[in-house]
């Protein structure tokens, strides 16, 4: 068993991790929303071929496309600075859980991350996943896909 004062530094890296790893993903999304609103616009010339205009319009509907992803990482880093990530025993919003060799943090879903020689994934509290086993503490167990599963931890 790992001493408090551990745990909670290891959730305070994974919170870091969390928030740089969601901060890369807007940046990108808001660069990539950028770079096409902006070969969207057509320049000053008085005439245009229907080229320009066809690559302006397919620019804008880029840059209409990549709109979306810069509000969903924003709420997600809106979900990550939020939330309770103090030490729990009981799996809710902001809690690691690990079960079956696997490390889990509820609060947003991500891509696999690595943070204190662990492998992590972020799930959303919508999951099915993360509904399946709210409220639970390390030792209980819940069903899922057939399957039950036992957590082994919860911090």
């Amino acid at each position: 068993m790992t001493a408090p004062g551990d745990r909670a530094a290891l959730k305070k890296a994974i919170h870091d991790k969390l928030m740089s790893l969601e901060e890369a993903e807007l940046a990108t999304a808001k660069a990539h929303y950028e770079n096409y609103l902006t070969e969207s616009r057509l320049d000053s010339r008085e005439t245009r071929d229907t080229d320009d205009l066809a690559d302006a319009r397919e620019s804008a509907d880029l840059a209409a496309a990549f709109d979306h992803p810069v509000h969903t990482h924003h709420a997600k880093i809106d979900a990550i600075e939020n939330a309770d990530f103090s030490l729990t025993d009981t799996v809710g919003p902001g809690a690691v859980v690990a079960f079956n060799n696997r490390h889990f943090v509820v609060i947003v879903s991500t891509v696999k991350f690595e943070c204190g020689g662990e492998t992590y994934m972020g799930i959303s509290t919508q999951s099915p996943i993360y509904k399946a086993m709210q409220g639970l503490k390390a030792g209980e167990s819940f069903s899922f896909n057939g399957r039950e599963i036992v957590l082994d931890d919860v911090m």
